[in-house]
């Protein structure tokens, strides 16, 4: 048995395999992989869906908290209450940390998203290196009315996996700033937020779901 190497992944080739029953396994991995892809992809849709409002809560309580930062206390009605002003902020603080808890209860999800796909697209290349030389490069790239060809639809889950990785990478980035003192950050991290979205990332899976539509309805 040879070793072989692709995207960092070594695995054993086997010897024996017809050409039919390799590609049969590499499509196998396939068809698997996007149906997790199918259903991960609603529930990160769900979970981004389900930040909107923390983020909104966020963004809220950092204006309060600018706000409590200019009020000057002793100049106000309220300078009786000495302790109203460190009580306020910690509070406020509080409820920061409160938010920032549940929404990393959400990123812990969309890490088990890119996880799951990240697994089942690694699958998917043990596969093909497993059978790369059975199959034959020529057999790669064969199209046909039903399946698009084993390279193309790699070539898609190599896009997607990259996809997941980073969106997840730039959200988690983004949350790290926010600190209660970073006022600017916290108003503004809805807005920063949707602009790590991107309608091409959003387009390429559902693209790509519609162009192996047949091929996952083939047995």
């Amino acid at each position: 048995m040879r070793l072989h190497a692709c995207k960092n992944y070594y695995f054993l080739d086997r010897r024996g395999m017809s050409k039919q029953a390799a590609i049969l396994s590499v499509h196998q991995a396939t068809k698997k992989c996007f149906e997790v892809i199918g259903q991960q992809q609603s529930v990160w849709d769900c979970t981004l869906a389900d930040c909107l409002p923390l983020l909104s809560s966020l963004s809220s309580l950092g204006e309060q908290l600018q706000s409590c930062s200019k009020v000057r206390f002793k100049n106000t009605p309220l300078q009786g209450f000495p302790e109203l002003e460190q009580r306020l902020r910690c509070k406020l603080i509080q409820a920061v940390e409160t938010v920032l808890g549940k929404l990393g209860e959400k990123m812990s999800v969309l890490q088990t998203v890119q996880d799951a796909v990240n697994n089942q697209v690694a699958t998917v290349f043990q596969q093909y290196v497993q059978h790369a030389d059975t199959i034959s490069l020529s057999a790669s790239i064969e199209r046909s009315s039903l399946a698009p060809s084993v390279a193309d639809m790699l070539e898609w889950l190599q896009d997607i996996d990259r996809f997941y990785r980073n969106q997840f990478l730039k959200r988690k980035l983004l949350l790290q700033t926010i600190k209660p003192d970073n006022f600017s950050h916290m108003q503004a991290l809805p807005q920063s937020w949707n602009r790590v979205s991107t309608q091409k990332g959003r387009e390429l899976i559902q693209d790509t779901l519609m162009k192996v539509s047949f091929f996952m309805d083939s047995h």
